[in-house]
């Protein structure tokens, strides 16, 4: 396993991490999640992401009993978590306002069982709250030690740039990490995300690098009975017969250079140096012992060349994509 700083700040992470994101306390039962856990430390991953939402505080509490019961060595390991959507119908409990912002940090810190995060993230931007306000909370949380760094999650350009650009002014502690959607079929970010986030010193995070599994190859033949595919209608909008011939065309690459297609599509990912780390999603020990090795996997500038060849996709901002308090639907 490599390993990498977030952006220009002291942090090292792995190339590849555990995210958790609608499986530990959710749709994998516990004690997989936690082997997981235990395979991705044996792979050398050692940082593991969540947030509040994800299983309503569920998922924080699998990670938190994982950590008490295996005796992890905390500082041997980084952590992740997040605050913004609403985990209750009070109508204070959402958004990036110092009082959410101050009980959700005590509510994640009290399930994970430790007593700080490395990073800690705004899930989404608030357009209800002053920025100001955000970053002097973040700022606070840094102080006193309660978390080690702060970044954002689905943030555009603008958003980034006004939140530097206030943390410069007044002295506080800037945002290290940007944590968005990116793969070979959504590469928004490298419009101009990728430029601004680098220009102040942030690092990526990323998530959904496989794009559902369409780009594992498991669907270049059909819809297998029983996966996401064969259970969401909604799915099949982004499996189009233009993206499936893609795929069948870059498992080729992958079959001819004896790694994976999913270890291909990865490893693209990490071409990037603007690139931290991408988050992983497992539902099995084995997922991760395969996903892990895409951090050995070079890819020659041929290669590359032949695989931008084949997506022919220019990066744009979607028109169905805009971050906000209503994209409930997104991670």
């Amino acid at each position: 396993m490599k390993y990498r700083k977030v952006g220009k700040s002291g942090l090292k992470i792995s190339e590849l991490s555990l995210g958790s994101w609608l499986t530990y306390g959710g749709t994998v039962e516990n004690d997989i999640a936690k082997q997981c856990m235990n395979t991705a430390l044996e792979q050398g991953i050692n940082f593991i992401d969540t947030a509040e939402i994800y299983a309503m505080g569920k998922s924080e509490s699998v990670i938190g009993d994982w950590l008490r019961e295996e005796s992890i060595d905390r500082k041997n390991i980084v952590i992740s978590s997040k605050v913004f959507w609403p985990t209750s119908d009070a109508i204070t409990d959402w958004g990036n306002g110092r009082k959410n912002i101050m009980n959700g940090i005590e509510g994640t810190l009290e399930r994970l069982g430790t007593d700080h995060l490395d990073i800690y993230y705004l899930h989404r931007y608030d357009h209800m709250t002053p920025l100001r306000e955000t970053v002097e909370t973040m700022d606070d949380l840094v102080h006193s030690g309660k978390i080690h760094y702060w970044g954002t999650s689905t943030w555009t350009a603008a958003q980034l740039e006004r939140a530097n650009a206030i943390a410069k002014e007044h002295g506080l502690q800037r945002p290290i990490v940007e944590q968005p959607m990116y793969n070979m079929l959504f590469r928004h970010i490298e419009v101009e995300i990728m430029k601004v986030a680098k220009s102040h010193g942030m690092g990526f995070t990323v998530w959904s690098p496989l794009y559902q599994g369409i780009l594992t190859g498991k669907y270049n033949d059909g819809i297998p009975e029983g996966s996401r595919g064969s259970r969401s209608e909604g799915f099949l909008k982004y499996l189009t017969e233009d993206v499936r011939q893609k795929i069948i065309k870059l498992t080729g690459i992958a079959e001819s250079m004896d790694i994976s297609m999913t270890q291909l599509a990865l490893a693209w990912i990490l071409r990037r140096p603007e690139i931290s780390t991408v988050l992983i999603g497992a539902t099995k020990p084995d997922h991760v012992i395969e996903n892990a090795k895409a951090s050995d996997v070079d890819l020659s500038k041929s290669t590359l060349d032949e695989i931008e060849a084949i997506l022919d996709n220019t990066p744009e901002w979607p028109r169905t994509y805009a971050p906000n308090i209503f994209d409930e639907k997104m991670r």
